[in-house]
């Protein structure tokens, strides 16, 4: 390309001149990711510009309630409250959705690729839902719809998975990509603190919505998990098949078991290619201490990928927030910036694997899935207990790995009853822990927790 050279008159002013035009930008939403977004384009516009081949300028904005005086360059955007008056603007090349949600989301990203336009979010939700329609109709139209800020905020896991690990089988993905929950089962392991307690204190500090269902429940997570998943093994977008379990049962007293054992408890998304099909599951986890990933505490993020040629890979930093996803915007739009000359057939496929071959594996049924379990109960003081628990969990093909049993205090009649098993199928551990409870002498519902040794 011949690119001439540019200096700087400031640090938002474009100097020097180039044989291509400006790339236009259009935003939607001036959030806390849009906003971010806005000040990383500004900011930084030479340095973008030096790395994508043109200027990149946003020239128009839809937005109902934003921040001016925390947004750089607002006066050069032109502002807009309707969001498809931006879509269909001729004069925009990239559209930017940072709105989230499902709707009118996926209306305007289709409104935006039938005129052309080529699409850039952050909206994992829309994509897990939504995003084997709009990719269709992107491959149609030959434009790209890049969503690297989708899973884990600026961790470039996506373009990792897509592009980094071509060349290599993925085996499998283990994943703390909510950082509302870690931050959560952080506090509790460190302070021994309920959840309950600790959930408002994120809602506090603003890291948990007002409704934290989506975070605690594991949608959030299941929605990037189910994005991971395709990338890795070429299948179909299928968040509705995604286990999904949240943390809200954990308790301070599991944390301290864990520890006891060896363990921490992590909300992890794991999902694996197996001759059942591709697992695909959100839960609370119990890795052992010593792995990298049961070491990542508060807000923060990370991915352990498995892969046969290159072994694990760990990817971390910060999941969530208004620069380090605007990081990851940004460098989703300077790349289809640098493919805008490309023919679309040579442009990396938006789900990794050619759309003619992605496979139609199946998505393993949770019964079906296999892994080690801590078991946690309350049991009755009395002769005979521990041999009929263990009596059953061995009817049942299921061996104990380590055993816990506290002495009562004086006066108590109950005592709480911990193991490890080795790994069974879930199938294997709902039987068993069926006939356990349904023993007199247990008084509580057993928590169950998954091991995962990550091996």
């Amino acid at each position: 390309m011949d690119f001439h050279r540019l200096t700087c008159k400031s640090n938002h002013e474009w100097c020097g001149e180039s044989d291509l035009k400006p790339v236009n930008v259009g935003l939607l939403g001036l959030g806390t990711v849009g906003g971010g977004t806005l000040n990383v384009l500004v900011r930084n516009a030479t340095e973008i510009a030096r790395r994508a081949g043109r200027e990149i300028v946003v020239a128009q904005a839809a937005a109902r309630e934003y921040d001016p005086a925390a947004l750089d360059g607002l006066d050069r955007v032109e502002l807009t409250d309707d969001a498809f008056a931006v879509v269909k603007n001729p004069q925009i090349d990239i559209v930017v959705e940072l709105i989230g949600g499902y709707s009118p989301a996926r209306e305007l990203v289709l409104e935006a690729i039938d005129n052309g336009k080529h699409v850039v979010t952050a909206n994992k939700a829309l994509i897990a839902l939504h995003g084997n329609e709009i990719f269709e109709a992107a491959q149609a139209k030959g434009v790209t719809v890049a969503f690297e800020a989708a899973v884990a905020g600026g961790i470039p896991i996506i373009k990792a998975l897509r592009e980094g690990l071509a060349a290599n089988h993925i085996e499998w993905i283990a994943g703390i990509i909510n950082g509302t929950g870690n931050f959560i089962l952080t506090e509790m392991r460190d302070h021994g603190r309920g959840f309950a307690e600790v959930l408002a204190e994120a809602q506090a500090l603003g890291y948990a919505e007002a409704d934290p269902t989506f975070d605690v429940e594991g949608i959030d997570a299941a929605h990037k998990l189910t994005i991971l998943a395709s990338l890795a093994f070429g299948i179909p977008l299928q968040f509705d098949k995604c286990y999904t379990e949240g943390i809200s049962e954990v308790e301070p007293q599991d944390v301290e078991y864990a520890e006891q054992f060896g363990y921490r408890i992590k909300h992890l998304g794991v999902t694996r290619r197996t001759g059942q099909g591709i697992e695909l599951r959100v839960h609370p986890t119990l890795i052992p201490e010593r792995r990298l990933i049961a070491n990542v505490d508060g807000v923060m993020n990370a991915v352990l990928v498995k892969a046969d040629a290159v072994g694990p890979t760990l990817y971390y930093g910060a999941g969530a927030g208004s620069l380090p996803t605007a990081s990851a915007v940004v460098a989703d739009v300077i790349d289809v910036t640098r493919s805008l000359t490309m023919d679309s057939e040579n442009r990396v496929p938006h789900l990794a694997f050619q759309p003619s071959e992605l496979s139609d594996q199946s998505v393993a049924a949770m019964d079906d899935v296999e892994t080690a379990y801590y078991l946690r109960m309350t049991a009755a003081d009395r002769a005979g207990v521990v041999a009929a628990v263990t009596g059953i969990l061995g009817d049942a093909g299921i061996s104990i790995e380590a055993m816990h049993q506290k002495q009562p205090h004086e006066g108590e009649s109950e005592v709480p009853l911990v193991m490890l098993t080795h790994s069974v199928s879930e199938r294997q551990m709902n039987a068993a822990i069926e006939r356990i409870e349904a023993l007199d002498t247990i008084r509580t519902r057993v928590t169950r927790i998954r091991v995962e040794c990550l091996d």
